[in-house]
């Protein structure tokens, strides 16, 4: 197995960035979505990207905003790799063919397969060369992530044994993960990258350096299993 990469989202503080990177972050995520808990304001955005070491890369999150919009404030911040989490079109990523894009798509048991087919169908049909990964977020959670529920392991394992991620971006697995149970995921359905915000906070907004370190290295010690 290939070495699961981690990504850190909700970040609200450059030193919970940097806390983050010293002990193996391979992205920040920070909220740009107005209507967040965990929303920050362009301004701390800047100062958490400024702060980042050289190969951690820093993820814009977006809901459902203009491509004007995200562009300009994509690159007033210094961002290049972007999240969208809303009902964003393939036009959409299409649109931001200057970004790396992860397109956050919900887990619904009855209609999964045929939301993988449909990404299958836009991604040939719009040429989205930019679309480098699908996060698998929990149904019915809302639009800003970080809610702590647990996703569909078991469908989203059903998938990947199927071959129904032949072709596809690369799967980043996302809702309700935390250091007791991120080991087990990434042993059951081998994710690209796994990605956590909730499960590794002190308190809200702030990490937690025992948790971080601790999710680290249970997403190290399944990677090696």
């Amino acid at each position: 197995m290939s070495r699961t990469r981690i990504k850190f989202c909700g970040v609200m503080r450059p030193e919970d960035a940097l806390l983050a990177c010293r002990y193996g972050a391979d992205a920040i995520g920070m909220i740009l979505y107005p209507k967040a808990r965990r929303y920050i304001s362009p301004e701390v955005a800047r100062s958490i990207v400024r702060a980042l070491p050289p190969f951690v890369t820093p993820v814009g999150v977006f809901v459902d905003e203009s491509v004007e919009m995200v562009r300009d404030l994509a690159l007033s911040i210094g961002l290049h790799t972007l999240q969208l989490h809303g009902n964003e079109t393939p036009e959409a990523i299409a649109g931001l063919s200057d970004f790396a894009i992860l397109k956050s798509i919900r887990v619904r048991r009855e209609s999964f397969i045929a939301t993988l087919q449909s990404w299958r169908d836009a991604i040939c049909a719009h040429d989205l060369t930019n679309l480098h990964g699908l996060v698998l977020e929990t149904s019915g959670t809302g639009q800003s992530g970080g809610a702590g529920v647990a996703n569909d392991w078991s469908t989203i394992a059903q998938s990947k044994t199927a071959g129904l991620w032949n072709d596809l971006p690369k799967m980043i697995a996302a809702g309700g993960l935390s250091p007791e149970n991120v080991g087990e995921v990434v042993q059951s359905i081998q994710p690209y990258a796994v990605d956590v915000s909730s499960g590794v906070e002190a308190e809200f907004g702030k990490k937690s350096e025992e948790k971080i370190r601790e999710f680290v290295a249970a997403v190290r010690k399944a990677g090696s299993a």
